[in-house]
């Protein structure tokens, strides 16, 4: 039985680092009709970008999705997870003084990230006109990369934590049996 958890073990940690290793994404490409924000806060950092589109939010958020669910190099799925932030939180994430109607973030856990800010005008005062054209909708990304050297670290500090803690799990599990043990005889 022994055995068997370390033959699973030394499994799942080749692909863990399998996983760290693979390489990291580029910048996402953006919604094939929309047009790149020239304004000076969307062009001042490198990983954040802003566009004016006529997607919906379940179209932006369809489009990255589909880039990013795939490994870049062997294109293998990978474990990828959408998480959904009030629309205030736009200020810190992204860039103090962002119009917000969604703010959503697609995650491959212990690497890469990309946030997903929208704004959709609601009153006429807000209409986006860019070109003399009218938009639905402008989107800021902003990617986080990480270093494949911190996921490294990161990854085999948890590995390495793994038997510490199911070893630290079993002792208390086998110690408490003995003592209610005990307690059950001794009344």
């Amino acid at each position: 039985m022994k055995n068997l958890v370390k033959i699973i073990y030394l499994i799942f940690s080749a692909i863990f680092i399998t996983y760290l290793l693979l390489p990291g994404y580029n910048f996402p490409f953006p919604p094939n009709d929309s047009i790149q924000s020239q304004e000076p806060a969307d062009t001042e950092a490198p990983f954040r970008r802003a566009y004016f589109t006529n997607y919906t939010r379940s179209e932006v958020l369809s489009h990255y999705s589909s880039q990013l669910i795939k490994s870049s190099l062997l294109k293998v799925p990978l474990p990828t997870y959408r998480l959904n932030y009030p629309p205030e939180e736009a200020q810190t994430i992204i860039r103090d003084q962002t119009r917000s109607t969604f703010l959503e973030e697609i995650t491959h856990p212990l690497r890469e990230s990309v946030f997903i800010n929208g704004f959709q005008a609601k009153n006429e005062k807000d209409t986006i006109l860019i070109d003399d054209k009218i938009w639905l909708e402008k989107i800021t990304v902003r990617f986080v990369p990480s270093s494949v050297y911190f996921r490294l670290v990161v990854g085999l500090s948890v590995l390495f934590l793994i038997p510490l803690i199911i070893n630290s799990w079993s002792l208390t599990l086998i110690l408490l049996k003995k003592e209610l043990s005990q307690k059950w005889n001794s009344r």
